[in-house]
């Protein structure tokens, strides 16, 4: 059997020759997780409109369809399109998309399937690129006429690893809601003004190499390999928003030496206007954590933080600009990490500025046990862990749903979302008295840091938008899911991929 699969440095090299011989190139570009009967006819009829036909997959780790998809690994993808007979050629992408591999192979023509005969339908927008590319050398772009079928189907059907209470729960959102009405429904967020109000963190992950006990004294010895900056708290919120929203407004506490500020600007999304606040006598909230490099576990942290309480003439600035915000938001997001930013006259201040208002106040090791969510009542939505919520209501072994309940009704809110980790989430509705249950939907748990404010980031910015409960939570789980893997705040919401990942579920 020859050979049929290369590198695609390998691959460009071998086509220079058939080129030589005047041979017309086909290139075909895809996942191709599950082969069916529908690839074999696109790539049939790709190969009738040229002499040979190349293929080349999407790299596992851009594989953007939904939890535990590829099925498959690029290796058998590979191998199974290498026993048909129409592909000639076949290599892995080295990248997100097929346009450099468009530009490096230069097809005669680059076939794709009947599913982008109307290019609108492609929520990456990546087929005018791609369009783009082929036509700059005079190459033609064809779109096949082979029957459509889905991959994402028969693998929701016949392979899916998702569990039960996640088919459950899918097959519930997809009795209720098309995908084209979800997508407008995320489109509709577009002109929504919001602001987010909370600390700046800087997270810095110092990677090392574990060595050992030391060999005089009982401590652990790290050898330091790279270290990497990531933009937290009330940033990292601002940026997941973005990518959602036409404008953000951020107003946010760094230190008084300004130290960070030009890299937080620089690391901030374009449409974010980012009001400062300079704390006196305190530096911008550093938190240092030490991982270890192979299994990315951490080892040690050490914060860099003045936690006081803002001082009298502090309180009186923070005072002034909230009060400039009163009535010019649709929606207000409150990131209280309870580092001494936001006192409990500026919490009842931010309460009165915007009807529609979300809420995170999060414990962490600086405030364990001290901080409260006591300051704010009223508040549309909020979110908060199992853990959080016990600590809040001295209660550590009454149901979920009790507590959810009995905190709602103290605090007078009308969305309360628990989050639950491997166990999901489940938002208690005030008005309706409606418990909604979600499982979480992360396959690879990279990094936990960061997924409560990809939750609170799209959890609260939907249900303020009035769309339905269920749909809202399912939104901020897959929001929660994304963050959790990859590092730190490392990565912000990708609209594309959340909408792709809910279109491949509902198949």
């Amino acid at each position: 059997m020859k050979k049929k699969i290369y590198s695609l440095n390998e691959l460009s090299k071998k086509l220079k020759s058939k080129r030589f011989y005047k041979k017309k190139i086909t290139l075909c570009h895809g996942v191709f997780d599950l082969l069916h009967i529908g690839h074999i006819k696109h790539f049939e009829e790709a190969k009738k409109l040229g002499d040979i036909l190349v293929v080349t997959i999407t790299p596992d780790k851009y594989v953007n369809k939904g939890p535990s998809r590829p099925v498959f690994n690029s290796n058998l993808r590979v191998e199974a399109l290498a026993s048909l007979e129409s592909v000639d050629y076949l290599a892995v992408n080295k990248w997100q998309n097929a346009i450099e591999t468009i530009k490096l192979i230069k097809p005669d023509i680059y076939c794709k399937g009947p599913d982008y005969k109307n290019k609108e339908d492609d929520l990456t927008k990546k087929i005018y690129e791609e369009e783009k590319a082929v036509k700059s050398y005079g190459g033609k772009i064809h779109i096949t006429s082979a029957q459509k079928f889905s991959s994402g189907n028969l693998i929701n059907n016949h392979l899916s690893n998702l569990t039960d209470e996640q088919k459950k729960f899918i097959a519930e959102i997809r009795k209720e809601f098309t995908f084209n009405q979800i997508v407008k429904h995320v489109n509709d967020l577009y002109d929504k003004k919001t602001l987010i109000i909370g600390e700046a963190i800087i997270d810095e992950y110092v990677f090392c190499e574990t060595l050992g006990k030391s060999g005089k004294e009982p401590i652990l010895s790290l050898k330091k390999l790279n270290s990497e900056i990531y933009y937290g708290g009330a940033i990292a919120v601002a940026n997941h928003i973005s990518g959602f929203c036409k404008k953000v407004t951020l107003f946010t506490m760094i230190g008084q030496n300004d130290k960070f500020k030009s890299d937080i600007l620089k690391n901030s999304a374009k449409n974010i206007k980012i009001d400062f606040f300079k704390k006196t006598n305190a530096p911008t909230i550093l938190k240092r954590k030490y991982v270890d490099n192979i299994n990315k576990n951490k080892i040690l942290g050490i914060y860099e933080i003045n936690d006081e309480l803002v001082n009298l003439n502090d309180q009186s600035k923070i005072e002034k600009q909230i009060n400039k915000y009163k009535n010019k938001f649709d929606h207000i997001v409150v990131l209280d990490y309870g580092h001494g930013f936001i006192s409990e006259k500026i919490a009842n201040n931010i309460t009165k500025i915007s009807k529609s208002m979300s809420l995170n106040a999060q414990l962490n090791a600086a405030n364990l046990g001290l901080h409260t969510i006591n300051n704010y009542k009223n508040i549309e939505t909020v979110v908060i862990n199992e853990m959080e919520m016990r600590l809040e209501m001295r209660d550590r072994y009454s149901s979920i749903n009790n507590l959810l309940k009995k905190l709602s009704s103290k605090l007078n809110i009308k969305n309360l979302i628990v989050t639950r980790g491997k166990n999901g989430s489940t938002l208690y509705n005030k008005h309706t008295d409606q418990y909604i249950d979600c499982p979480a939907f992360a396959v690879k748990v990279v990094d936990k840091i960061g997924a409560g404010d990809a939750m609170i980031s799209m959890v609260s910015l939907v249900l303020s938008s009035k769309i339905n409960k269920k749909l809202s939570l399912f939104i901020g789980s897959l929001a929660a899911a994304q963050s959790v893997e990859s590092i730190g705040n490392s990565k912000e919401v990708n609209k594309t991929l959340m909408l792709r990942t809910i279109e491949n579920l509902l198949k």
